[in-house]
């Protein structure tokens, strides 16, 4: 059985980009999340961390990019990135004016 992951240690950081930023304006932001966590842990961790009401959490694996480096090759790690759905109405401050 794998460890438990506390809510707080979830969310890594948020991805700012420009789809996300459209998507705020939709009620939908997206953070780089911890690969062991499933959308029930992510949507606990947007609720405590927030303090709001989360209706829908769409994840996905991205895949790390290969770059050469000289004569070798190093790949960077993948990551996984979730899209939280606000209720409507609310909104994540951190987020507001980017």
């Amino acid at each position: 059985m794998p460890k438990a992951i506390h809510p707080l240690q979830v969310l890594k950081r948020p991805v700012v980009t420009e789809k996300s930023t459209m998507l705020g304006a939709l009620g939908q932001y997206v953070f780089e999340v911890d690969t062991r966590a499933n959308k029930s842990q992510i949507a606990e961790a947007v609720e405590q961390a927030f303090d709001v009401h989360v209706l829908k959490v769409r994840t996905m694996m991205v895949r790390g990019k290969t770059r050469r480096f000289g004569m070798g090759m190093s790949t960077s790690p993948s990551w996984k990135k979730a899209i939280v759905t606000l209720a409507e109405g609310e909104q994540i401050q951190y987020f507001e004016g980017v």
